[in-house]
């Protein structure tokens, strides 16, 4: 009997993101941010400045490809 395990990569993908987006919302938020609003900014323009380094959050933010985090924000949002 085979037991091989699949792994659906792009489901996997879509956790990592919203992980990533409710950390950084709740690192913005603790350290006295609006979070939408500095995240806003940071999808708008690509400035990592508007994500504050507190507890690694820019960092966490910037290793998801934009463009990639605008997508699963969008898909959420029209549910």
């Amino acid at each position: 009997m085979d037991n091989t395990t699949l792994f659906d990569v792009q489901l996997l993908a879509k956790a990592n993101v919203k992980m990533i987006l409710k950390e950084v919302y709740q690192l913005l938020e603790e350290r006295g941010y609006q979070p939408i609003n500095q995240i806003v900014g940071y999808l708008m323009s690509g400035d990592p400045g508007y994500i504050s380094s507190y507890k690694g959050a820019r960092e966490k933010i910037m290793s998801i490809d934009r463009a990639m985090l605008l997508a699963y924000i969008l898909q959420e949002y029209l549910k």
